[in-house]
């Protein structure tokens, strides 16, 4: 059974304000509407005035069941091996355009290029640090906005830039006589209308700080108006009382999704009698605005958190991802890591707001810091000047004291990278302090197993703080591929042993690290010395293996530190 293209799921959109008409959307209006980069045309061998009727979900359908649309292929990449089919389906249900995920440097595959043209589709390219969600907002709010002809059919770019707002503050002041403010859902004035010398102190100081003031959010939540403004569709009317004149208010929403608020303000004479109705068109009106508004916002955090994450990872082209976060390639960086003290840890809310908190305080701790929030760690970026090459630790210290103070909160473990010459080292450092907070992490497991109890709880560290241990650890994870691969007598015992419950590997494992002193690894044990003398005969008589032969002694120390982890 075949279906068509799944249906937006929103609401139609909203009808024009009065005295407003509508007209065909084309796909040149679609990527005008976009300037946060989300789109990238490939290819339009119909041209881009072709008419975009709405937008959906590829799926399996029937000949000419998408005719007009344009069509998002989740899941298909611009150079994946099923971009080609995907492009003649789209063309075969009519659709006028198909949007695949950018594929990256390698750029689009020329078959399916050639296939598009061939069937005479439009082909688009969804930025690799956007998602499909965002991506089928913008193109409804395209739809949306493009349909409302004003004054002019082809909108400019002051229409499409947050001064198209200011104009339609313009046109709700004299269409209600009252003072304008377009605030968003925090509160920030995104536009507003001329202010007269009769304003009151709450508009204001709304005007110049733009956005409202603490206490007014305060008192409008603890009077009720925050909560009845969220869930209301009407114009609410509040009356003049003492300085404060009437003023009226509506939500700005797109479908169900709250975008904002517009407030009218008496300015020195009354609000006209038909000012609600006007609010509640204007409304209407400005959602396409603040949809653009919120995904240019939108786009450019995940913009910075795409550069980022390929920063810290050494994915793409480090010089780009750099000037994408203002920094020259030539900045010396360090890297902090912060996660939670045991792998085991599930995300539970107490962590979700530990990290949250270090977040916040990671990004205010200087300007220039950039930080990476990821499920189960934070990863900061720190540049380094002249004299700062300590502040990598003296954040990493801060942040492991602010989340053992946090009431509710959970400890963490924080790494503190080396520093790095140029951009071009910093996953290097991202990788070093990574291997600081897992070191930290089997100390921690070594002590809580009674093993290392000599050794102080340490949450903060750098490499150079920790010894040679890092330099090991890194060392083990390069031989581990070869250890795994291997066979032999050590082999044998190790797999055996752990297979048994481990009591050899742990046993050879305190001897080994005691530098072959019986007596001393028998204390650490918790055994008598000839317990352990047992022990390692039974290495040598049941599994074969000298412990007294240099190279086997060495075989052994890696494998014992593979199995156990520490």
């Amino acid at each position: 059974m075949t279906s068509g293209p799944a249906p937006s799921t929103e609401p139609p959109s909203p009808s024009p304000a009065p005295g407003v008409t509508r007209r065909d959307v084309t796909l040149r209006d679609v990527l005008a509407f976009d300037d946060s980069g989300t789109l990238r045309l490939l290819l339009a061998p119909a041209g881009q005035d072709v008419p975009v009727l709405g937008t959906a979900f590829a799926e399996r359908g029937t000949p000419g069941s998408a005719r007009g649309l344009l069509l998002l292929a989740v899941g298909t990449g611009t150079s994946s091996p099923d971009a080609v089919t995907a492009v003649r389906r789209a063309a075969r249900q009519g659709a006028c355009a198909v949007v695949l995920r950018d594929g990256g440097d390698a750029g689009p595959a020329p078959e399916v290029l050639d296939a598009a043209r061939e069937q005479g589709i439009a082909v688009l390219a969804r930025a690799a640090w956007a998602d499909w969600t965002d991506t089928a907002t913008l193109l409804r709010s395209a739809l949306a906005f493009g349909a409302v002809d004003g004054a002019a059919r082809e909108p400019s770019a002051d229409d499409l830039a947050p001064g198209g707002l200011s104009a339609l503050a313009a046109v709700i002041a004299a269409a209600t006589g009252g003072a304008i403010t377009i605030e968003d859902t925090r509160f920030r004035v995104l536009a507003h209308s001329a202010t007269r010398p009769e304003a009151d102190g709450v508009r204001r100081s709304t005007v110049l700080g733009g956005r409202v003031p603490e206490w007014r959010v305060a008192e409008i939540r603890r009077s009720g108006l925050l909560r009845t403004l969220w869930t209301s569709r009407e114009v609410i009317h509040r009356p003049a009382g003492g300085d404060s004149p009437e003023r009226l208010v509506v939500a700005v929403r797109s479908g169900p999704e709250m975008l904002g608020s517009i407030w009218v303000a008496a300015d020195g004479s009354p609000l006209l009698p038909d000012a609600a109705r006007a609010l509640l068109s204007a409304a209407a009106t400005a959602a396409p605005h603040l949809v653009r508004h919120r995904l240019r916002e939108s786009g450019e955090v995940r913009r910075r958190d795409h550069a980022l994450r390929g920063l810290l990872r050494g994915e793409g082209d480090l010089r780009t991802h750099a000037w994408s976060l203002g920094l020259a390639a030539g900045t010396p960086c360090a890297v902090v890591a912060v996660a939670a003290e045991s792998v085991a840890d599930p995300v539970t809310p107490p962590l979700d707001r530990t990290l949250d908190v270090l977040t916040l305080h990671a990004a205010s701790y200087r300007p220039d810091v950039r930080v990476l929030r990821e499920e189960e760690r934070l990863l900061a970026l720190l540049p380094v000047g002249s004299g700062r090459d300590r502040e990598a630790l003296g954040l990493a210290r801060e942040l492991a004291a602010l989340a053992s103070s946090l009431s509710g909160g959970m400890p963490v473990l924080v790494g503190a990278g080396a520093v790095v010459d140029s951009v071009l080292g910093v996953p290097a450092s991202c990788e070093e302090a990574s291997l600081v907070v897992r070191v930290l992490r089997e100390r921690l497991a070594a002590r809580d197993s009674g093993l290392n109890e000599d050794r102080a709880a340490v949450r903060w560290a750098g490499a150079p703080g920790l010894g040679p241990v890092v330099d090991v650890r890194r060392m083990l994870d390069a031989v581990r591929p070869l250890w795994e691969a291997g066979g032999g007598p050590v082999h044998d015992l190790v797999r055996a042993d752990l297979a048994a419950g481990g009591e050899l590997v742990r046993s050879l494992a305190a001897y080994l690290d005691a530098g072959g002193d019986v007596p001393a690894a028998s204390r650490r044990l918790g055994l008598h010395p000839n317990t352990l003398r047992y022990r390692l005969r039974r290495v040598g008589e049941r599994h074969g293996v000298n412990v007294d032969d240099p190279d086997t002694r060495l075989l052994l120390t890696v494998a014992v530190r593979l199995a156990a982890g520490f």
